[in-house]
């Protein structure tokens, strides 16, 4: 281990990080009238008791009352936020981690009608494709005062005791001074590279003066916007070397790309399917260019690859910002020699497509991130009160219920009707672009085989399998099947999104795609069609495709449906369906009027969710002691399940995930974590 790159400290001016990964800013949306409240701060402090070198809070906060948030953004204007600040710093601090935030302006990149409605500001009026304001021009007394906010949210931040402040500049105020595409000014702040870093210095130089020499500054930079009318490579790393001379900078947090659309940031934050780390040898350019200590986040999600970045000298700081959102313990298991144990970060980016759909930041396979008031990241082990567990179903509800009872000592048996286990992951990832959700199933097959629970396959269990095994608890994770029956007519015409998922069918030559569901399975089935050479067009009754998924994933299928001219048709609704010849006809209406038109395809496909099974649960829950009852509010509340409404019941019973109604896989392993964590 003291071989180990990531594990050796990291001087940064007067402060000594204990080892080399650190957390980047990010907003979670956790926060509460624009302060860091209970929840913010032990999502925090949760990595800090996982050994992370520095967490870096925000994502940004802003320094000024014209820059509202845009993703539950901090509110660094104002004082109240000081001690909500000094806490969460003290406490992060008393398990051994720094603490930076983030401060902004966020300029273009938010809205003016939220907060108290004032005009959103740019360095010229040029709009925002990905926020949609029309941005006025910035005055002379608009720089002047933020310039002095700046200043002012330093000073409140080394009163909280922070260990040093990092202003974005990367799709905000700042760096759109810098670029070519944002700033068309012909006064002091526009032209020249010089000029358009006027705001800059100023900012710092104003900071520099409130707080001192020795607090530490830095900046998160674009030094290449990747982008025929941006910021070009040689003016960023010009931006980086004036920086270091100025001697005002302490450290460059390195991005490449831009952000004004969600086609354009998912090639600055990849997406699962994506490149692993592709800026990091950028990154590693722009230090060695700029001679000054550099930090890079952009899908570091592995410690393999944080470690080749230390150990090759292209970082200092190797941000694994998704990973610790889905194992905030990284640093502490590599300590303990338990490197095989950290729960993976697939990259299905779930914890930000949630943020840029206005939600809080949740991980996909990690139910208590951004729940640490009531959910645990460690299971507390008491086999004091042992049982005998049995799971129905070997998806991701009934491993995490069987991994999460299995920490906490019981006795754990799983019964899976098929040869594998997974569920529906395995659906998913047949598809080489997201593979990588498997990771979310072979962790916890892993996990099991570690803590020795009994998985037997190919077992449909009746209700006499599970009599036989006399439990003391039953869990029904048998998920769903697709329902198609949803049409007037014709729906023996048409096959699932799974069938061609799983590959049972195969694609034909013109297929329409009916997405009543608004989730993956459509989209994926539709894109992996169009990759097989099929005409294919998505109908949806929504205002726009797909709206439980997020922009970065949209994104993502949207450039394959542009690649393999995929036609999506919104407001339209699949009403039924005929043959006529050797060809199907798709009835579509609307729900906004009563006009019909048909389409001729060779297939139709149809994905309108799940229904579960509910044989088994019915012929249970009579002998259950709970009859199947759940007390909503102590599993709200993360309390123990207490019902008792039949006392000579044989077990509890409990229905997971998709057994109950058709929901995603963060569901089905929330439902497995909150109601097994208390057994």
């Amino acid at each position: 281990m003291a071989r180990d790159p990531l594990l050796r400290p990291f001087q940064l001016k007067h402060l000594t990080l204990r080892n080399r990964v650190m957390s980047t800013a990010h907003e979670p949306a956790y926060s509460e009238d624009g302060m860091p409240k209970d929840r913010y701060r032990l999502y925090h402090v949760e990595k800090a008791k996982g050994g992370i070198a520095m967490t870096m809070t925000a994502g940004s906060a802003v320094v000024s009352r014209d820059s509202p948030a845009a993703f539950g953004n901090l509110l660094a204007w104002r004082d109240e936020i000081v001690p909500w600040m000094r806490q969460l710093t003290d406490e992060c601090h008393a398990h051994g981690t720094a603490v930076m935030i983030q401060l902004t302006h966020l300029g273009r990149r938010t809205g003016w009608n939220k907060a108290d409605w004032l005009p959103v500001l740019a360095p010229s009026r040029v709009r925002e494709p990905a926020h949609r304001a029309f941005p006025k021009a910035a005055e002379d007394w608009d720089i002047e005062r933020i310039i002095a906010d700046y200043a002012a949210g330093a000073q409140r931040m080394q009163a909280a005791g922070l260990d040093g402040i990092e202003i974005e500049a990367y799709g905000h105020l700042m760096d759109q001074f810098w670029s070519p595409a944002t700033n068309s000014r012909d006064d002091e702040y526009g032209g020249s590279l010089d000029n358009r870093m006027r705001f800059s210095m100023r900012v710092l130089q104003a900071m520099r003066d409130a707080v001192g020499p020795d607090f530490i500054i830095g900046l998160r930079m674009v030094a290449d916007e990747d982008w025929t009318t941006g910021l070009s490579r040689a003016e960023g790393i010009a931006i980086a070397r004036r920086f270091k001379a100025s001697g005002m900078v302490d450290f460059l947090n390195i991005i490449r790309g831009h952000i004004d659309s969600d086609n354009a940031l998912m090639d600055v934050i990849p997406v699962m399917g994506m490149r692993s780390a592709p800026s990091l040898d950028f990154a590693g350019e722009v230090r060695a260019a700029a001679e000054i200590p550099v930090f890079h986040a952009a899908r570091i999600g592995d410690v393999a690859t944080a470690r080749h970045a230390i150990a090759e000298g292209k970082l200092d700081m190797a941000g694994m910002t998704r990973a610790h959102i889905a194992d905030p313990h990284i640093m502490r298991k590599i300590l303990a020699g338990q490197e095989d144990r950290i729960r993976p970060c697939v990259g299905a980016t779930y914890c930000l497509d949630r943020i840029y759909e206005g939600h809080d930041a949740l991980c996909v396979h990690n139910a208590a991130t951004g729940r640490e008031a009531f959910m645990p990241h460690v299971i507390a082990r008491d086999t004091a009160c042992a049982q005998r567990v049995l799971v129905i179903g070997a998806g991701p509800a009934g491993l995490e219920a069987a991994r999460v009872a299995a920490e906490r000592g019981h006795a754990v048996t799983v019964l899976e009707a098929t040869e594998r286990p997974g569920g529906q992951v395995l659906l998913a990832a047949r598809h080489s672009r997201r593979r990588d959700l498997i990771g979310i199933i072979d962790w916890r097959v892993q996990e099991l085989a570690r803590l020795g629970v009994d998985i037997r396959f190919g077992i449909y269990a009746e209700a006499e399998d599970v009599l036989s095994l006399t439990p003391d608890i039953v869990f029904l994770a048998t998920g769903g099947m697709p329902n198609t029956d949803i049409l007037r007519a014709g729906n023996d015409l048409v096959v699932s999104a799974w069938d061609i998922l799983s590959g049972q069918v195969k694609p034909a030559e013109r297929v329409l795609v009916f997405d009543d569901n608004g989730a993956y399975p459509a989209m994926q089935a539709a894109e992996m069609m169009a990759e097989a050479g099929s005409a294919v067009e998505i109908v949806t009754p929504e205002r726009f495709f797909a709206p439980e998924m997020g922009g970065l994933n949209h994104a993502a299928f949207a450039r394959r449906f542009q690649q393999h001219g995929v036609r999506v048709t919104i407001n339209s609704r699949l009403l039924s369906a005929r043959r006529e010849g050797n060809e199907l006809v798709a009835s579509l209406g609307s729900d906004y009027g009563e006009s019909l038109q048909d389409r001729r395809v060779d297939q139709i496909v149809v994905d309108h969710g799940t229904l579960p099974d509910e044989s088994l649960y019915e012929a249970l829950k009579p002998l259950s002691r709970n009859l199947g009852a759940v007390d909503y509010e102590a599993l709200v509340a993360g309390r123990k399940q207490d019902i008792q409404r039949h006392p000579d019941g044989q077990f509890r019973l409990f229905r997971i995930g998709d057994a109950v109604a058709s929901r995603n896989i963060h569901a089905a392993i929330y439902d497995g974590l909150r109601f097994a964590k208390d057994l």
